[in-house]
């Protein structure tokens, strides 16, 4: 018999844990970093259609000390991103990064010298998000996976130990292989 069965009902228990993801995925403040094409959709998604406000993130931060999310959206160029990881640092911790479109995630079409290769070569990336440009429905879904992701995050040293224990399995995680056709050179 625990003590849940021995209290009135309406009283809520939970783990300091839950309450803190909670209330921290509750008060995300984004820091848009709109570079191209993307940020149109970026900024779509405020808009009274797609509302961005149901998150409680309709305050874009004009300064990187107020806000806990960097929106990548778009191409990054070699000269930009220093600015890039200036503002990633002076952001406040704990902080959280989506890259938005497939040149803030991989360079896009745009393979040359001028462009980075994706943004997290850069700045660490929580979530990714395809398209050409993203549409905004889009956006909203990955800011809702982001939440669900703050909400399951530990606490100190648990955090640290969490954050080990995934960096351990993506690197145990064996390269993907295409079998080779029949008829072509191994």
């Amino acid at each position: 018999m625990g003590i849940e069965e021995k209290l009135p009902s309406g009283v809520l228990l939970t783990s300091v844990e839950k309450a803190a993801g909670w209330a921290r995925a509750r008060s995300v403040w984004p820091a848009t970093f709109g570079l191209a094409c993307c940020a149109i959709e970026l900024f779509q998604t405020g808009g009274p259609k797609h509302d961005l406000a149901r998150f409680g993130m309709e305050r874009a931060s004009n300064t990187p000390r107020q806000a806990d999310l960097m929106i990548v959206a778009g191409r990054v160029s070699q000269k930009m991103a220093p600015v890039l990881r200036q503002i990633y640092d002076q952001m406040s911790d704990p902080k959280w990064v989506i890259s938005m479109g497939v040149c803030a995630s991989s360079g896009g079409m745009f393979n040359n010298y001028a462009i980075v290769q994706g943004v997290d070569h850069i700045v660490p990336v929580d979530i990714y998000l395809p398209g050409c440009p993203p549409r905004p429905e889009m956006l909203l879904d990955s800011i809702v996976k982001l939440h669900d992701k703050i909400i399951n995050m530990k606490l100190g040293k648990n955090r640290e130990r969490q954050i080990t224990e995934l960096e351990n399995a993506r690197l145990s995680l064996s390269p993907l292989h295409l079998p080779a056709r029949e008829g072509s050179p191994q």
